[in-house]
């Protein structure tokens, strides 16, 4: 049985428990953030922390403990749970006032927060690199401030949900016409030696993975460009991948029935997965 962190206290999965007014369960008033674990280490731990911390500023709640207090529960549940490839989850909400209601609760309300830990085996040398996954485009109807982390996460479920019952593997959502993102990581293609993703803003989320990818990227001497990009052109494309905390880099394969490049996972999805895994190695925490 996991041990979980709830409030202050680590404590077996079945005892944790959060008030039934929590702001997070009633309004999807929180954030969220998933770091990956390599040979018992957090990886891009900085970048998340960073991330959170604007989450947080964009909805007006404060970092509920300094950085390093955060890491050093990080490491502790790692620990408890001997986790050696896997995942850590925290979510932070603006606590629970002692009722529901729309407005914010009194300034002083303790927020609520929430670690637990995800063992995945084998999440380094994950089989599907190798061959790739197969995505469907749906409309993007998400609220308009996407690159908060939100713990809003109905309609990312609904497409995933989609992707299923189509057969594939995952689903890019679409907006005016363009890509923004697949429903839990960032979208990609390749034409040649470039790489074209959806610049930043308010339509998608700013994937840590994705800011170190990018980074190896330009190191490894691949040009990097930052626009929209139709589901047509996608389909033209020699390459296509994503990227997310948990998948690293991933090769896709086929968008919507139509094959991409030769069908199999490109070359430089492939390089630019074993650079990111290398440097992270290197780099954890």
């Amino acid at each position: 049985m996991r041990t979980v962190y709830v409030n202050g206290e680590y404590v077996a999965e079945n005892d944790a428990k959060i008030s039934v007014f929590d702001r997070g369960f009633l309004m999807a008033d929180g954030v969220y953030e998933v770091t990956s674990v390599i040979d018992g280490k957090i990886l891009d731990f900085e970048g998340h922390v960073l991330r959170l911390e604007r989450s947080l500023a964009e909805l007006g709640m404060p970092m509920p403990m300094p950085a390093d207090d955060l890491l050093a529960i990080h490491r502790e549940l790692v620990s408890l749970n001997a986790v050696d490839e896997g995942a850590v989850y925290l979510q932070i909400t603006r606590g629970a006032p002692a009722d529901r209601d729309f407005a914010f609760p009194p300034e002083g309300t303790p927020q609520t927060v929430v670690l637990f830990t995800q063992s995945k085996p084998g999440l380094a040398g994950d089989a599907a690199a190798s061959k790739g996954i197969k995505v469907i485009s749906i409309p993007d109807i998400r609220w308009g401030r996407r690159d908060i982390k939100t713990v809003q996460l109905l309609y990312p479920s609904m497409g995933k949900m989609m992707a299923k019952a189509a057969g594939v593997d995952d689903a890019w959502m679409v907006e005016d016409g363009m890509v923004t993102e697949g429903t839990s990581n960032n979208a990609y293609i390749v034409r040649g030696n470039t790489i074209i993703t959806r610049h930043l803003g308010n339509e998608i989320l700013s994937g840590i993975t994705r800011a170190a990818v990018l980074r190896f990227a330009r190191e490894a001497q691949m040009t990097v460009e930052e626009r929209s990009f139709s589901i047509e052109e996608a389909q033209t494309a020699d390459e296509a991948f994503i990227t997310s905390a948990t998948t690293f880099v991933m090769p896709v394969t086929e968008i919507d029935g139509v094959q991409i490049g030769s069908g199999s996972p490109g070359p430089l999805a492939l390089r630019l997965r074993e650079i990111y895994v290398d440097e992270s190695r290197k780099a954890a925490v």
